[in-house]
């Protein structure tokens, strides 16, 4: 096949990014130009992926990934080229900073024998690196997740080694993935390749297959030593991915390090690296080994991954995942909620000295003031207590404690006024002196021959007396305490509209005269 034939094809970007707003938009235009064409729309795809770190050569190995699908991998290990060839297709360079933007794939579809010997679309997919100066994690997750959830095989570009840190972000980036498929026991993904790319220990592992997998089993390996945490990153990964393996690549040489002006040439490219890449790009693209791209277990055609891209951008362009955090702001998070808790339970045990579940009745004006000085020393404590992320970010946690506290207050104050035996007594109380009332009412409206004023207030001693039944009933069974509690408002509502003004009229009235009397004494 003639080297031009790279030409017929394109990198087309269909998922964008927009930087001020760390948000991404799906061209659908530019997807359905490719997936929708009309001899692959209805074959079921390969989709091919290769996401990890900024500027670790994750277009460069998909060039060359592309040179062997165009030329099929009829002429063995001559697919390669002449060592003068220059490396096209996906647009990559060398330097520091980032070049791939979202996700591409290339506008060429690929039709391969499959596992089965039907034909299958094989489909090639760029990602964004991650951990770049200008992607929040939120980005770098949703950019991994979404090439992870539409990919068959998904490779983990890693350099030089499997770090820790490469397992937890991996971890991260599959859980966020995880959230936004639909729930079934399944393994949610399918194929996982870790390529471990500038390999500088063949003596503790050979480059390839058999030592990348021994590398990696070693990595994953479960000890009863290893910590919780350790453990977990380890079960999760194999609980998300249905096979995983890994292959370890050399360094490419100096040349293609350090030349500003290197492109592709095979004579500027070890010869361990290109011997290593002829083994790994014809094993991930040889029938026996193409990966059909399945979601809940249904093989999926072209045309319904246009549909799935739909749906998965859909969600996390909303609000239904929640925000990814990086390690630190997760820590200083749960470091800013354990002062808050801590503050929280101080001002509990102080308030419960003085007005808990066995203390006697408190007036009002003193549970304000005790309040006050229990507020004030949950606050201080807050504030001393050393704390990660911040004053501005721990600012939020110390409106959250002044927010909480005022909850917290007034469930003392709801506890308090139960057990002031007034309160407590203030609904049938106010029964009783409507009933009273309207006795007195009844009988003088009778002897003026106002007999339907007189009905209307035995009407209205009536219901008092139901009212008053019903509420005792409530109280002494526990049943049907919805309609007590509004017969409680009812009689509350009575009672500050009326009974209380007469009450406390009353009393002071009954003051005064007792004052006026008690003066009168004292002058006699």
């Amino acid at each position: 096949m003639s080297d031009n034939k790279i030409n017929l094809g394109q990198p087309i970007q269909i998922v964008q990014t927009d930087a001020d707003n760390h948000t991404f938009l799906l061209d659908e235009e530019a997807l359905e130009s490719v997936l929708l064409q009309d001899h692959v729309r209805n074959k079921k795809v390969v989709v091919l992926s290769v996401a990890g770190a900024f500027r670790k050569g994750k277009s460069f190995l998909l060039d060359f990934i592309l040179r062997y699908l165009h030329r099929g991998g009829q002429n063995g290990n001559d697919w390669l080229g002449n060592d003068d060839e220059i490396l096209a297709g996906f647009p990559w360079r060398g330097g520091s900073e980032r070049d791939t933007t979202g996700i591409l794939i290339w506008s060429e579809v690929f039709v391969c024998p499959g596992p089965d010997g039907q034909e299958v679309a094989v489909i090639l997919m760029d990602t964004q690196g991650a951990f770049d100066s200008q992607s929040t994690v939120k980005d770098c997750a949703t950019v991994f997740a979404l090439s992870t959830m539409t990919s068959s095989v998904q490779v983990y570009n890693l350099s030089q080694n499997i770090q820790e840190d490469d397992l937890q972000h991996l971890q991260l980036f599959t859980e966020y993935g995880r959230l936004a498929m639909e729930s079934n026991d399944a393994k949610p993904f399918q194929s996982l390749l870790f390529l471990v790319r500038d390999w500088s220990y063949p003596y503790e592992a050979p480059y390839g297959f058999a030592g990348g997998n021994a590398a990696l089993d070693k990595r994953l390996k479960l000890s009863d030593k290893q910590h919780e945490e350790l453990q977990q990153v380890r079960k999760h990964i194999r609980s998300c991915f249905q096979k995983i393996g890994c292959f370890l690549l050399p360094h490419p040489g100096l040349k293609v390090a350090t030349n500003p002006n290197f492109d592709g040439r095979l004579s500027d490219i070890d010869d361990d690296f290109k011997s290593q890449l002829k083994e790994l790009v014809p094993l991930l693209l040889s029938p026996s080994n193409l990966v059909v791209k399945q979601i809940n277990g249904t093989e999926v055609t072209a045309r319904a991954l246009v549909e799935y891209f739909k749906a998965y951008i859909q969600i996390y362009q909303g609000d239904e995942l929640p925000e990814p955090k990086s390690m630190l702001q997760a820590t200083a998070e749960a470091n800013n909620l354990a002062a808050v808790a801590n503050a929280k339970d101080t001002y509990n045990k102080e308030m419960e000295l003085v007005c808990g579940g066995d203390k006697p009745y408190l007036n009002p004006h003193d549970m304000d003031i005790t309040h006050e000085r229990c507020r004030e020393n949950a606050i201080a404590l807050f504030t001393n207590l050393k704390k990660m992320g911040g004053d501005e970010f721990s600012l939020q946690y110390a409106h959250k404690l002044e927010s909480e506290l005022e909850d917290i207050y007034e469930n003392f104050c709801k506890h308090n006024d139960s057990k002031n035996i007034f309160n407590a007594a203030r609904t049938p109380a106010t029964f009783f002196s409507v009933m009273i009332i309207m006795y007195f009412l009844s009988g003088i409206f009778g002897i003026l021959g106002l007999y339907s004023l007189a009905n209307l207030a035995n009407w209205i001693l009536g219901f008092a007396l139901v009212a008053l039944f019903m509420w005792a009933y409530i109280r002494y069974s526990g049943r049907y305490r919805e309609v007590g509690s509004y017969i409680d408002i009812f009689a509350e509502i009575i009672w500050n509209s009326l009974l209380k003004k007469v009450v406390e009229g009353m009393i002071y009235q009954t003051s005064k005269t007792a004052l006026k009397r008690s003066l009168e004494k004292k002058t006699n």
